[in-house]
C-alpha cells in the first residue's frame, strides 16, 4: 500500500497529542507532594497512585509486541494495578509513570503509516492498528484528567493551573497570546 499524507500526519498527530496528555500529567505529578499520592478522596475512588500503576500495567500490556501478540498479555494482572500499594514511593511511581509512556511512545514513533490498517487484537477483539490507538486515546486522557483533578482538590488554592485559569478576562488575554504568537511565526 502507498504511503498516505494523511496516515502519516495521523501518526503524527497522536504522538503529539498523547505526548500533551503525558506533560499535563509530569505537571501535576511534579506539583503533588509525595503524602498524597496514595490518598482515595474514598475507598471505592482511586489515588494517584493507583491511577498510575494501572496506566503503567495497560500501557506495557497494550504497547509491548503491539502487532504480533494480544494487547492483554498473559503476565498482565490488572485486577492487582487497582489495589493500594502504600509502600511505593512517589519516585518509585514516576518511574512506573515514565516506563508506560516511554512503551507507548517508542511504539508508535517505530510505526508505519501503511501498518494502520493492519488488524491487532486487545482481549482477542480484532481491531485495526488505526481503532486500537484512538481506543487507547480515549482512555488514557481520562486518567490523566482524574490526576489533574485530585491534583488540583488536594492542593486547593496553592493550585496553578495548567491551561486558561478562571479569571475574568484570561481567555481573551490566551486568544491574545496565541494571536501574537501566530504573527511572530
Amino acid at each position: 500500500m502507498m504511503n498516505n499524507p494523511l496516515e502519516t500526519k495521523f501518526l503524527k498527530d497522536c504522538i503529539k497529542r498523547f505526548t500533551s496528555y503525558k506533560q499535563l500529567g509530569d505537571k501535576t505529578l511534579e506539583v503533588v507532594p509525595e503524602e498524597y499520592f496514595h490518598v482515595q478522596p474514598n475507598p471505592e475512588s482511586n489515588s494517584i497512585a493507583i491511577i498510575i500503576q494501572h496506566l503503567h500495567g495497560n500501557m506495557k500490556s497494550r504497547w509491548t509486541n503491539f502487532l504480533t501478540e494480544d494487547g492483554e498479555k498473559s503476565w498482565r494482572q490488572r485486577d492487582e494495578e487497582f489495589e493500594a500499594h502504600p509502600t511505593l514511593s512517589k519516585a518509585q511511581l514516576l518511574q512506573l509513570w515514565e516506563e508506560g509512556w516511554q512503551c507507548l511512545l517508542d511504539t508508535l514513533e517505530k510505526l508505519q503509516p501503511e501498518q494502520l490498517h493492519e488488524t491487532i487484537t486487545i482481549r482477542e477483539e480484532p481491531l485495526t492498528v488505526y481503532d486500537a490507538i484512538l481506543r487507547q486515546l480515549a482512555h488514557y486522557p481520562y486518567h490523566v484528567g482524574q490526576i489533574v483533578y485530585l491534583g488540583r482538590w488536594f492542593l486547593g488554592n496553592n493550585w496553578q493551573s495548567l491551561s486558561i485559569p478562571k479569571m475574568k478576562g484570561a481567555s481573551e488575554a490566551y486568544r491574545a497570546a496565541i494571536a501574537a504568537a501566530q504573527k511572530n511565526k
